[in-house]
């Protein structure tokens, strides 16, 4: 009687033991799987807004220059363009391919910039998870970029290399137009490595660039 008895409690152990695994598996899981049904994890806003395109307006103050002859160049500002495509990767780190159409200038010497980089970007984006609300309308940014830069000169002036390396640094905000559209307003400082031009020594061309663009997302 003592031996039915025991296995008897033997067996309520072991099935209260198989009852109670699926809850705890279950308290485990929650906090993630709810989570991710209500979009508060760090890549919520990014799966919601994986891509995006823009273009930007681009005014630029190119850096004055005076070589080891003493011959000075005075910089000029130029306008120009640029148009970009984007991955978010996280929702506050994502990847930009641009392209720029740029005018370097300094007295009478003119050149014609076309520009590809990748830059690498992070947003001030409040993690989902502890946001007191569900938006944010302000994002500042900033950046760093590398790429080439495709040069050609005006008035027969020569260029030792047609094909420069370039890089840039960044910094803005973007004035988000709920998920789908953003203004940006930015900064960016520009520098391209010595093209060789005929009758200036070293001459590489930098600028300080004011931008204000919008992109889609999508």
């Amino acid at each position: 009687m003592k031996a039915k008895i025991l296995f008897g409690l033997l067996g309520l152990v072991t099935l209260s033991a198989n009852a109670a695994i699926p809850y705890r598996v279950e308290q485990v899981a929650s906090p993630a799987a709810a989570r991710a049904q209500n979009g508060s994890d760090r890549t919520s806003y990014a799966r919601e807004h994986r891509f995006y395109i823009g273009g930007a307006y681009n005014f630029s103050m190119w850096d004055a220059f005076t070589d080891d002859k003493n011959v000075h160049l005075g910089g000029k500002n130029t306008d120009g363009f640029d148009v970009m495509a984007g991955v978010r990767l996280y929702d506050t780190f994502r990847l930009e391919a641009n392209y720029s159409r740029l005018a370097p200038k300094w007295n009478e010497l003119k050149m014609t910039a076309d520009t590809a980089m990748i830059n690498a970007i992070f947003d001030a984006r409040i993690d989902s998870i502890y946001r007191l609300f569900r938006t944010q309308t302000i994002v500042p940014y900033v950046g760093a970029g590398a790429g080439a830069a495709w040069l050609s000169a005006d008035d027969g002036v020569k260029l030792g290399n047609e094909v420069v390396p370039v890089f840039n640094v960044m910094a803005g905000f973007a004035i988000e137009m709920g998920g789908h559209f953003a203004v940006d307003l930015g900064y960016r400082y520009l520098y391209m490595m010595t093209p060789d031009v005929a009758g200036v020594s070293d001459l590489a061309p930098t600028a300080h660039q004011f931008q204000a663009g919008a992109r889609v997302n999508f």
